[in-house]
Parts: structure tokens; sequence; C-alpha cells
């Protein structure tokens, strides 16, 4: 959906809606964001049903007595309303480079609009992408293209991986995350650590 939006959209359409100033006596007051609260509200009504649906059963589990389901719920919503105000340069920048004009993908992407990122010089760090099947913010594909960016790392030390049943959000969050996701994040970390150490003593013991 934010690709979709970000391509119908102009460049300035983001900048005269998204962006607003911050108010009195809030910190940062005069600075220029894309506020948090717009931010919620977009991820909201994205799946509005599934939230409705959320609180109808935190409702009953309260009822119920079910406070373990509860304290989840409570939990999991403390975290999700927490979002931050980003900063107008930021937002505006990813829309453009990231969303429009597609930077990185075109091989024209520039550091700090002065150094060209190239991709294709990484060779010898290991190159792991997890998404999530169901995910509507960043659709299945949108990381894996790292993979085809980064032509020049070997394929054993590359990984794709897609966590089957959860959002965007439960990428990063939940059950699912600590049980499936960071095992496996943790695995592939691991054993390229352990390939590095052993380099490094070899290296150490041929130089002695």
């Amino acid at each position: 959906v934010p690709n979709e939006l970000a391509e119908q959209r102009s460049f300035g359409w983001f900048e005269e809606n998204m962006i607003h100033t911050v108010p009195g006596p809030y910190p940062g007051v005069m600075r220029r964001v894309y506020p948090g609260f717009v931010q919620l509200a977009s991820f909201m009504h994205m799946n509005w049903g599934r939230h409705v649906d959320a609180q109808w059963k935190f409702f009953n589990h309260l009822v119920e007595g079910d406070g373990d389901n509860s304290g989840k719920h409570r939990e999991f919503y403390d975290e999700y309303l927490s979002v931050l105000d980003l900063t107008e340069e930021f937002y505006l920048q990813t829309i453009q480079r990231v969303f429009q004009e597609h930077h990185l993908a075109r091989g024209i992407y520039k550091y700090r609009g002065t150094r060209l990122v190239k991709p294709q010089a990484i060779r010898d760090i290991a190159l792991m992408t997890v998404e999530g099947e169901l995910d509507d913010i960043s659709g299945i594909g949108q990381t894996q293209a790292a993979h085809d960016l980064c032509t020049n790392i070997p394929e054993d030390m590359q990984a794709d991986y897609v966590q089957p049943g959860v959002g965007h959000y439960g990428v990063f969050n939940g059950a699912r995350f600590r049980t499936e996701i960071v095992p496996r994040v943790t695995q592939f970390t691991r054993r390229f650590i352990d390939v590095k150490a052993e380099a490094a003593a070899k290296d150490a013991a041929t130089s002695a």
C-alpha cells in the first residue's frame, strides 16, 4: 500500500499533507515533522477490522478474568501505539529517493549527495533478509531485492527467510519473532562470526 500511494501522489502532496509543525508547549516546538499520530492513524486504518477484533477479544478476556491474554494485549498495544515523530528531512528524502525515484535500485543513490553507494562492492559480508508473508507495508520481494543488488556476495553467504503468518509488525515483535525469526538470525550470524574468528586465528598463527 505505501508503495502504491507513493506512486499515485506527487512529492508536493506528501510535503503538503503529511508534514506538520510541532505546536507549543511540546518539545521540538516549531519543528517540521511527520507526526507520530498521523503515522499511527495510517497504520491502524490499513488493518482496521483486525484492531477492532483485537479490542473486542480484549474486552471478553477482561470479562472472563483472563489475565494472561488481557496482559498480552496491553503489552502489545503499549508498544504498538508508541510512535515517534519523524523529521521532515528524513521522511521526505525517503519518499523521494526510495519510493518515487528508486535511487538504490537504479544505481544512483549517493551518500550525502556526493559518494555513490555501490552494493556490488560488498564481497565478504554475509547477507540475510527476513520478510513477513502477510506484510502489507514492506511487501514480499522488497528486501529480497538486496540479494539482486549485492551481486558479489557468494551464495553460501546469503540467506532469505519469509516468515509464514506474520505481517509487518510481526517481523520485529511477538511470539513468532522470538521463537522462529530470532533463532534463524542468531544461527546465521554465529556461523559467519565463527568463520571470521577462524580466519583471524589462522592469520595470527601465520604471522607469528
